[in-house]
């Protein structure tokens, strides 16, 4: 199979699909990859490092697309790439159908083959491509909060870590996730005061036991959130929020419980969901505030340890994309349940649930779409 690597081109977007060890894998088990000029850039590989390994360098998103098979990337498809889209062709991606109308009217007018990372699960229900970044944006959630609190960014002046003498900072961290984790482990680190937020029982015991003592676990309810509002210097939302979802964990209203000038984190950014006043940012401008309040609402965090991140991601998503060219996309999704979760378009059908419902759309099930019956 020919798998192509495009540059990502959101901006701010420093990450890409595939570190040159992944592209060695790769060509190793038979295939040819293509990745375009400078794709690597962002995360500190250079093109040589991947002709080294045997890829085949061009020099734009075009000649990737239009000479691919499958289409490795790590965010979703911008209007940008929807004219070198082909029928049959695979997107494997960050690709988030429910949050862009566009993207889904092009690949479904497209009839593009299109692999959710975020949606494929493993045996113990768990979403192994989302772990990695999700522990990494929880971590760097609170480095955000760490500089956004320093007086000379807007902050109120507090240093985020115990200092001998003086009253504690405390941070409130919603969700004892993957994100949460990373968000408290860091935190709790430095020796403030953590509390974590959650109404999964069974995930904070899990986290319990893998966090300090110095980490206070408390059920998500709205007496709890409001007396976490009252105390805390940053709040660092973890829960993603359905779509469909009218409500919110922490309303307009509720940051007038709030120290003036305290600082919201959202790792989640769902513009108007847990957070009602949350509303994407960039790198480049990243905060704003809200009566008083400081808000940091950037949606790929993880961009800003681009080389990390990539490594990271790389080496998660390889085993997924080699079942797939190793096998040929229909033997993979038929083969793995995990991996058919992960299924959002396959030949002018619409899979995603969430994304039917959100968009009012008609959708099927991978099954049905696979023509698999039991």
């Amino acid at each position: 199979m020919i798998i192509g690597i495009p540059k990502e081109i959101k901006p701010n977007e420093y990450r890409v699909a595939c570190d040159p060890n992944g592209v060695k894998e790769i060509i190793n088990n038979g295939h040819e990859v293509l990745i375009q000029k400078g794709a690597g850039l962002g995360s500190g590989f250079q093109d040589r490092e991947y002709e080294e390994q045997g890829a085949r360098i061009v020099d734009s998103a075009r000649q990737v697309y239009e000479g691919s098979e499958l289409i490795y990337k790590v965010r979703e498809v911008f209007p940008e790439e929807f004219e070198y889209l082909s029928e049959g062709q695979i997107i494997f991606a960050y690709i988030h159908s429910n949050v862009y109308r566009k993207q889904t009217d092009a690949m479904l007018e497209k009839k593009i083959i299109g692999i959710s990372y975020e949606d494929i699960t493993n045996e113990d229900g768990e979403f192994p491509l989302l772990k990695p970044m999700s522990v990494l944006a929880g971590k760097g959630g609170f480095l955000a909060a760490l500089n956004f609190s320093q007086k000379i960014q807007g902050g109120r002046g507090i240093f985020l870590s115990r200092i001998e003498g003086i009253k504690t900072p405390e941070i409130t961290i919603i969700g004892a996730g993957n994100s949460g984790l990373g968000a408290a482990e860091l935190a709790s680190s430095l020796g403030n005061r953590v509390t974590v937020l959650d109404i999964d029982i069974e995930k904070m015991e899990r986290a319990k036991s893998i966090l300090p003592l110095n980490v206070e676990f408390l059920y998500s309810n709205k007496n709890n959130i409001e007396m976490c509002l009252k105390r805390s210097d940053v709040v660092i939302n973890c829960i993603r929020w359905a779509r469909w979802k009218r409500d919110h964990l922490i309303t307009r209203d509720m940051l007038g419980l709030m120290k003036e000038g305290s600082l919201i984190v959202d790792v989640a950014c769902d513009e108007g969901g847990a957070i009602e006043t949350c509303r994407v940012t960039t790198h480049d401008d990243p905060i704003y505030e809200v009566d008083g309040i400081i808000h940091y609402c950037v949606d790929n965090i993880t961009s800003a340890f681009s080389q990390t991140a990539t490594q990271s991601l790389s080496s998660t998503t390889l085993p997924y994309l080699l079942q797939i060219a190793n096998r040929g996309v229909e033997k993979a999704l038929m083969g793995n349940k995990y991996l058919r979760r992960g299924l959002s378009f396959y030949y002018g059908k619409l899979i995603s649930e969430e994304t039917g419902k959100k968009q009012q759309r008609p959708y099927i099930t991978a099954e049905e779409a696979l023509g698999i019956t039991y």
